[in-house]
């Protein structure tokens, strides 16, 4: 195979992998039977969920629909041995689900696999080729500066290894998130569950954080074609890199990832407090893009209270009509990779405070390296979903298969002292906590309070979204700079009134930033209201005019009035 026939090119600058080897202890599935069960054991199972629906009292919601999507054999995929990412993990979910009895309370649907045109919609075409042929034991490689094997699109490294059915196990990830999306859209579902999606790491032509396919983006494509704003709310310990930056140019979806922030240490090394989408005020996408940096050990009480107030202001301000939650258990204590003091409880009450909003939802998975915990977190949301928390034994039923690997004497909420031993040192401020949800606060104030939008056909290919805003800007920059250009071609050699009330209209017309701007680059004072800085830069102009001043009398561009601004370097206000 030809490598140079590909496209390839290497990780970002910033790109962290993981440490697969954080924790020498990797849990081992291996020896886990994921066949089929025998006729009389499925029936002895149903009769056993079928009593427990009847002793917890689970019944279907009152006045909306829940969709749970699942594909057993998605299930059954391996990683490899001393990878962290475990796919049996699903298989503890859903019988820790079914064991409380709430799939009676649920439409319950088996996960279809996306087609190669839907997984299109976002992925580059020669991508899912390269994912979909490239055998696991042929990955063509090349060697770097440093000597790094690097395999094409990210492929292959430790992080996103080939295994048997990759191309498989992605397309039904993707496949349960797209349906759910789809009853959301059709009205079926007004909570839709995906737990085997939230692989939100994935880019359009690149593998990342154990992450091939991007189902979200893919669902969240979906949604955009019946509801004009979606919110994305990410609580993963990892930043939701590859969702954010799908949707980097719009303004009908807006992104709030919580998360562990360490631009050196901890992947993906993005997600900073002040990356809040793109910088020109022109793009649509500028400000919709909020990122929550937190650091290790934040509790579940500091969790609650600033995801409460975050996202209340955020909805407040955005008003969306539906929402994408990604419900990562990664941020839960006693994970292999996250480093928070997080519990069922308090990573549960995020799924508790949306699902009060009362818009139409989808729960996606995403991390969640102890199968165990991730089982639980997950199935306590899943009660939540159908209003059935208050109802569950704290005790895990006799009846639930694998229940010894949930240990902790099979509860459903053990302490963190049972979890951790001793809780993580808390290295979240009060004061950095505060300061975030201000910064918060700024950001959404250049939001249109719900903004409106143009429903328009979604191009198959997202990144034409992108593409054509870059397009217009640059359309919009170079028509700006061709009217200022006139507009001093027109000023030069204008004396007396007549050119003095010219460039008088001409100020006022201009906005304070960019008054600033102009009195900046003359070495002027920018103090003062609107009015002193157009009469400040009306007498320079006059004045330079007259006695041949500025920087080449009245014929060099950066001596007149309305000189071209660059929208990277300004803070253009609204």
């Amino acid at each position: 195979m030809n490598i140079d026939a590909y496209r390839w090119r290497p990780p970002k600058p910033n790109y962290l992998p993981h440490n697969v080897d954080l924790d020498p202890f990797v849990e081992n599935y291996d020896d886990i039977q994921l066949g089929r069960p025998e006729a009389y054991e499925n029936a002895q199972f149903f009769s056993k969920i079928k009593r427990a629906a009847q002793e917890y009292n689970i019944t279907r919601p009152k006045g909306y629909n829940v969709s749970f999507h699942a594909n057993p054999e998605m299930e059954k995929h391996h990683f490899g041995k001393t990878h962290p990412m475990k796919p049996w993990r699903l298989t503890l979910t859903k019988s820790l689900v079914m064991s409380y009895g709430m799939s009676f309370a649920m439409d319950n649907y088996i996960a279809r696999a996306a087609t190669y045109e839907e997984l299109n919609n976002y992925h580059a075409s020669e991508y899912l080729d390269h994912l979909a042929l490239t055998p696991a034991d042929d990955v063509p490689r090349l060697e770097d500066d440093n000597e790094k094997a690097q395999t094409k699109f990210n492929i292959g490294l430790s992080d996103c290894p080939l295994f048997q059915g990759l191309y498989d196990y992605c397309s039904m990830s993707a496949g349960g998130s797209i349906d759910a999306a789809r009853k959301i859209c059709s009205g079926q579902s007004d909570i839709a569950i995906s737990w085997g999606g939230g692989l939100h790491h994935a880019k359009r032509s690149e593998a990342s954080g154990f992450c091939y396919i991007n189902d979200i983006v893919l669902a969240v494509l979906q949604l955009l074609r019946c509801y004009p704003r979606v919110l994305y709310i990410d609580i993963d310990v990892h930043h939701g890199d590859g969702v954010e930056e799908a949707f980097l140019s719009t303004d009908r979806v807006m992104t709030v990832s919580f998360h562990k922030y360490d631009p050196r240490e901890f992947f993906p090394g993005t997600g900073a407090l002040t990356d809040n989408g793109p910088k020109s005020e022109h793009n649509p996408g500028a400000h919709h893009a909020l990122n929550i940096p937190l650091n290790d050990g934040i509790t579940d009480q500091q969790y609650e209270q600033l995801f409460q107030t975050v996202i209340t202001q955020v909805v407040e301000r955005f008003r969306p009509s539906a929402i994408a939650l990604q419900c990562g258990a990664d941020s839960l204590a006693g994970d292999r990779l996250g480093r928070f003091n997080l519990q069922v409880q308090g990573h549960s009450s995020c799924v508790a405070f949306v699902k009060k909003l009362g818009i139409p939802m989808i729960l996606f998975g995403g991390g969640g390296y102890t199968p165990r915990n991730v089982a639980r977190a997950w199935a306590v949301e899943t009660s939540i979903a159908i209003d059935a928390r208050d109802k569950l034994d704290p005790v895990i039923p006799m009846h639930a298969p694998w229940r010894d690997h949930f240990k902790y004497d099979a509860e459903l909420f053990p302490s963190l002292q049972k979890i951790l031993g001793e809780p993580r040192a808390n290295k979240n401020t009060a004061k950095k906590l505060q300061d975030i949800v201000q910064h918060v606060g700024e950001q959404l104030k250049f939001v249109s309070i719900a903004p409106s939008v143009q429903y328009q056909v979604i191009p198959p290919d997202l990144q034409g979204i992108r593409d054509d805003v870059e397009d217009r800007l640059k359309e919009e920059t170079e028509e700006r700079d061709d009217q200022l250009r006139r507009t001093r071609e027109e000023g030069v050699g204008v004396a007396g009134e007549r050119g003095q009330q010219k460039n008088l209209a001409y100020c006022k017309k201009l906005t304070v930033s960019q008054l600033k701007a102009d009195l900046k680059r003359r070495g002027l004072s920018v103090s003062g209201k609107k009015a002193d800085l157009v009469e400040r830069l009306r007498m320079y102009e006059e004045t330079g005019r007259e006695s041949g001043g500025g920087s080449g009398g009245g014929t060099d561009s950066e001596s007149h009035i309305g000189s071209t601004y660059n929208d990277n370097d300004m803070d253009w206000e609204q």
